[in-house]
This record gives structure tokens, sequence and C-alpha cells, in this order.
């Protein structure tokens, strides 16, 4: 855990972020700038800056996000319409908090 980042604050329990889904590995919460009606991030609770920094012990932590992912989007009744995941890597690629994380989005009409 980094102290200086937001995200490892978050999945450590020192906000009051509210968790829609927490595990050994990882936290999902709502994004606090919806770009949709449905916009949630996924993200580990070990700090990994961005995908250009995953090593081979990470591929577990990747499968978990993603099939998390999988099971939010029915939650959030949005798995039948369709829903989008991503994942921004560095600074040009959108990437604003060098935490990894999955943005899950959906919910249009």
């Amino acid at each position: 855990m980094t102290h200086d980042c937001l995200f490892c604050r978050i999945a450590s329990g020192e906000t009051d972020t509210e968790l829609l889904h927490r595990t050994d590995t990882l936290v999902a919460f709502r994004d606090i700038k919806p770009s949709a009606p449905v916009h949630l991030l996924i993200v580990p609770k070990k700090h990994i800056r961005s995908i250009n920094d995953l090593d081979e012990s990470d591929r577990e932590i990747v499968g978990n996000i993603v099939f998390t992912a999988g099971e939010l989007a029915k939650r959030m009744s949005v798995a039948q319409s369709g829903y989008r995941l991503f994942f921004n890597v560095e600074k040009g690629g959108g990437q604003e908090i060098f935490h990894l994380h999955l943005h899950l989005i959906g919910g249009w009409n």
C-alpha cells in the first residue's frame, strides 16, 4: 500500500467510500465523476501503478478484476443491455490516478 495513493486508502478502508464489492484482493466502488449512468471502478488492493507495471505474479489479480466486472454488470442490471470495460494506461491514455483500475460503464438507453 502507498499512503499517498487515493485508491490504496480507499481499498484499505481509510475513506468513507461506499464499497459495492470487496474481496481479499480487490474492491469496487462508484466513480466520483461518472461518464455513464453506471460507472464503477474495480481496483486491486495491491498497488500496481498501471498496466505497464504488471508482472507475471499479477495474472490472477487481473483475471479477478475482469470476472468481478462481469458479476457487477449483472448486479447493476447492465449485463444484458451492454456495457464497456476499459483500462486507461498512463497520462497519454487518460489515466489520472496511478493505481491500476478497470472502468465498468453502462446503463444507457
